[in-house]
């Protein structure tokens, strides 16, 4: 299951929400603690690098990095459109709604893999940093976010409350991003077969979490499903990794990483 040339490899995990406003990004913040505990089940550290809060919940963004022995290898299964449908706890109306949120998963990159990054070719932002959930709030710009101009990634990093500690952090995620970059380019062939990327939208999900009017969280991909989906949103998702990672969809897992 883990024999691909990355799968050894730590982890970046990156959330983003749907359109949808505060209920897609309550949505994305449920996956967030969803794959934090099923990380800690297995014994990976996990570090949050950076989270974007949401305007009255949930966030608008986050980075995680996941460490241990074939992180990437697992996370990888769980790259796509996650979608929720429920009784929403924002509507007064109480009516059902679905919602849509994204994963996108790259793995950590060595320090020898040899990734030129011009100094030209960044435009370098700082802001004060602001955590999740009460977390310590910075109250100097220790923040940073980095854009490459000539591919239009963006990366950031609040996690330290050294601003060139974050900056350091940030340029490993975008080494590890260019690395990705340049890999799927050099895999035309494979990257023919996936298919485009898709949206954050209805008919783009890998997997839906249906909490009202019955229970059940199903992968479309290879038809594991599971009843007990409070246990799922508790970071029991080896069952559906497993699933994945011996179905023979590997080679054709479409990334599914758009921006919100």
């Amino acid at each position: 299951m883990l024999s691909g040339p990355h799968d050894g490899a730590n982890a970046l995990v990156e959330i983003h929400p749907g359109a949808g406003g505060t209920e897609s990004q309550d949505w994305a913040e449920m996956l967030y603690r969803m794959y934090v505990r099923w990380a800690e089940r297995r014994g990976f550290k996990v570090t949050a690098l950076d989270w974007q809060a949401g305007e009255e919940a949930g966030l608008k963004s986050a980075t995680l990095a996941v460490a241990g022995a074939n992180a990437y290898g697992y996370l990888k299964a769980e790259r796509g459109v996650h979608r929720l449908v429920r009784i929403s706890p924002f509507d007064a109306q109480a009516r059902r709604h679905t919602s849509f949120a994204s994963l996108d998963v790259i793995p950590e990159v060595d320090d020898d893999v040899d990734i030129v990054v011009d100094d030209k070719d960044l435009r370098v932002d700082t802001y004060r940093s602001s955590g999740a959930g009460g977390q310590h709030v910075n109250v100097t710009d220790s923040a940073v976010r980095i854009t490459h101009l000539p591919t239009g990634i963006v990366v950031t990093c609040q996690n330290e409350r050294s601003q060139h500690r974050n900056r350091d952090v940030a340029m490993s995620i975008l080494r590890a991003k260019l690395a990705d970059r340049a890999r799927l380019e050099a895999e035309a062939k494979l990257a023919k077969e996936v298919g485009d990327k898709k949206k954050i939208e209805w008919g783009s999900q890998i997997r839906s979490y249906v909490l009202a009017p019955y229970r059940l969280v199903k992968d479309h991909r290879t038809g594991h499903e599971v009843g007990d989906a409070d246990r799922v949103l508790d970071g029991d998702l080896d069952g559906f990794i497993r699933a994945f990672l011996t179905s023979g969809r590997e080679a054709g897992v479409a990334r599914g990483a758009d921006e919100a």
